[in-house]
């Protein structure tokens, strides 16, 4: 009897043992299909560059993940290790750049700056009893904040001996692929191989029997945090080394990839199980996700949807394979185990290979006539840049140019991601709207080499090539929108100033024309003035709370049109007449304030104008047709005397 169930266990049948393969190897499946599926549908994903792309792409988050994963294993969560990279590589950029600090030991600083956040939330979970979730989500607003003090808001640049962290050897392996690697093999033997590891899985078991045992529960959560830290500062690094610059809002939001990557591949957030291959594997099949949803030209807004999706159906994975019985997902569990996971992953690499070189054949046609063009903006979700997208797009159609949006979401790297992605896929040209001015530069210098025009639209790119800047002047306009309230009050007057988004080109260029601007009005007399990030919702906040300060304020600058809209929500009745406000950008509801006399002026760049001039220029590059290399779009002060006849 006994020697049945033995055998209706490890011999089960075909169809059986299929479904147990599948349960077991969830993550390995999905990306299997994933790779599949994009080979099919379209041809510029199955590429040496494009898949080198994707390990880039794939790096910092697996790297952070990685650390996630101890975490993860043992029961704990922790959302600061986006903040705690950034603020890593701003450590090192600062001390190695600004104070002259030699590099190696700029490194050891940075390490331990990660050391240090991972042994604070290790302390404050372990001996002061915080739940990991609040404990760390402290910790993200602490080091996001340092991040901010130490940079000033500025992006920092890289020493050139690190920055060699991000570029390729031999001219094809990309560096931050190595780095990756050699992580998870770090990962993979701390999880299979050390004390920690096995105490890891012990405490995410059953903490109290794990206590029980013997096991120093409290010291080994301060060293598990502490790894996570290591491996955020690592990212970090990383991270900044491909955009050559420690960017204060980097990683922004990466915490909730990381937790992805691991619990796609296989970790229970209920603790215990989880593995390093895992996590690759969950990093991966997000890179592949947002690499082929950029090449198949799907919406910036359904990619999040789509990843969302993923990840809900990865939980549910793992609830069904907990049902099903299936085996757990632990490190060090035999040799005989392994054995079968090291086939099952060979197997699973000759089945991609053998699929999608068949899928191949779908590809071999002519090839379309009609331009492509990529454009990256650096995000959806304020309505100037709506209104590029909107330019650029009525232009396209007219010109019959076949052109791919995406949005970067202010996010430095994921728009070196996708600028990638189009270099990989052979657009005609690229338009770019860069997140950073510094930032935006490898990328832009890899397009350069592949020989395809870049056209740089709103903001210019730093240290690199472009073949034509198409934008208005942020200073110019920050100027004038200081001019416009100062004699609007008669030369005197106090003011408060509203900031856009901390670490981003435009709001320093703004910033400094209004400063600029208000030199020639000594009688104007800045009160206050904060960052609101360029959002209403920020805007009305920030401006409220300014208001109990400086309740008889008597005009408002804001950097962009949103903040200066949540500014007159919180003025109320004052708004037009006892306080004026000036914003910026000239967007629909901007100009319907101006109509309704709540908004004094708007500084209006003419985004939709930015937008189509942008893609005629991209498109006479890609015709070999002379380009100038500066293209302005002058600004225009909108007031409610000329509202009427401006268009945008």
């Amino acid at each position: 009897m006994a020697a049945d169930t033995l055998k209706s266990t490890t011999g089960a049948s075909a169809p059986g043992g299929l479904r147990r393969l599948l349960l077991d190897n969830g993550a390995l499946t999905a990306l299997i299909v994933l790779v599949i599926a994009l080979s099919a549908l379209s041809g510029d994903f199955l590429t040496t560059d494009n898949l080198l792309n994707i390990g880039v792409q794939a790096a910092v988050t697996a790297i952070l993940a990685f650390g996630v994963t101890f975490v993860i294993v043992s029961a704990g969560i922790d959302l600061s290790v986006g903040s705690v990279a950034a603020l890593s590589a701003t450590v090192l950029a600062w001390s190695a750049t600004n104070h002259g600090v030699p590099v190696f030991l700029a490194l050891v600083l940075a390490v331990a700056t990660g050391v240090a956040a991972g042994l604070v939330n290790g302390f404050l979970i372990a001996y002061g009893k915080l739940p990991p979730f609040i404990a760390t989500l402290a910790m993200l607003s602490v080091a996001r904040g340092l991040s901010l003090v130490i940079s000033g808001g500025v992006p920092i640049p890289f020493p050139d001996s690190v920055s060699h962290l991000g570029d390729t050897l031999g001219d094809w392996l990309p560096v931050p692929v190595l780095v990756m690697v050699l992580m998870g093999v770090i990962a993979a033997v701390v999880l299979g191989r050390t004390y920690i590891g096995r105490s890891m899985y012990a405490i995410g078991g059953n903490e109290e029997a794990a206590r029980l045992s013997g096991l120093r529960v409290k010291r080994q959560k301060l060293a598990i945090y502490a790894l996570s830290g290591v491996f955020a500062a690592v990212a970090g690094v990383v991270l900044a080394s491909r955009l050559s610059s420690a960017q204060p809002q980097a990683a922004d939001g990466y915490e909730l990839d990381a937790i992805a990557a691991v619990v796609i591949g296989g970790a229970s957030l209920a603790g215990g199980t989880g593995k390093a291959s895992g996590t690759l594997i969950g990093a991966l099949i997000l890179a592949v996700l947002r690499n082929g949803l950029n090449l198949l030209n799907v919406s910036a807004f359904w990619q999040q949807v789509v990843i969302g999706v993923v990840i809900a159906l990865a939980v549910l994975l793992d609830t069904v394979r907990r049902k099903a019985g299936a085996t757990p997902v632990t490190a060090g569990t035999g040799g005989g185990n392994k054995g079968r996971q090291a086939a099952t992953y060979a197997l699973a690499a000759v089945v991609t290979v053998a699929v999608v070189g068949a899928t191949s054949l779908l590809h071999g046609g002519s090839a379309s006539t009609t331009p492509k063009m990529g454009l990256s903006l650096s995000t959806l979700n304020n309505p100037f840049f709506v209104q590029i997208r909107t330019g650029a797009q009525a232009e396209a159609k007219k010109l019959g140019v076949d052109l791919t949006v995406t949005d970067a979401q202010n996010d430095a790297s994921q728009q070196a991601n996708q600028l990638q992605n189009f270099t990989t896929a052979g657009q005609g040209a690229i338009i770019v709207n860069p997140v950073d001015s510094d930032a935006a530069s490898n990328s832009v210098k890899a397009a350069d080499k592949a020989r395809i025009p870049v056209i740089a639209v709103d903001r210019g790119v730093n240290k690199a090539s472009v073949d034509a800047l198409v934008a208005s002047d942020n200073v110019a306009g920050g100027e004038l929108a200081a001019k416009t309230l100062a004699e609007k009050l008669g030369g005197k007057g106090r003011i408060v100033v509203l900031q856009g988004q901390a670490g981003t080109s435009a709001a320093r260029e703004r910033a400094a024309g209004f400063a600029r601007g208000l030199k020639a009005y000594p009688g104007i007399r800045v009160v206050a003035q904060q960052p609101a990030d360029f959002d209403r919702t920020k805007g009305l906040d920030v401006m409220s709370n300014l208001l109990q300060a400086h309740p008889d304020v008597q005009g408002v600058i804001a950097a962009n049109d949103e903040m200066a809209l949540g500014a007159i929500k919180a003025l109320g009745s004052k708004a037009g007449r006892s306080v004026q406000v000036v914003g910026f950008d000239g967007t629909p509801d901007g100009l319907k304030a101006v109509k309704d006399g709540t908004l004094y002026a708007s500084v209006a760049q003419q985004p939709t104008q930015l937008g189509r001039i942008a893609v005629d220029n991209a498109l006479r590059a890609v015709q070999g047709k002379k380009v100038e290399p500066t293209v302005k779009v002058p600004v225009k002060v909108v007031t409610k005397d000329n509202v009427a006849g401006f268009s945008g």
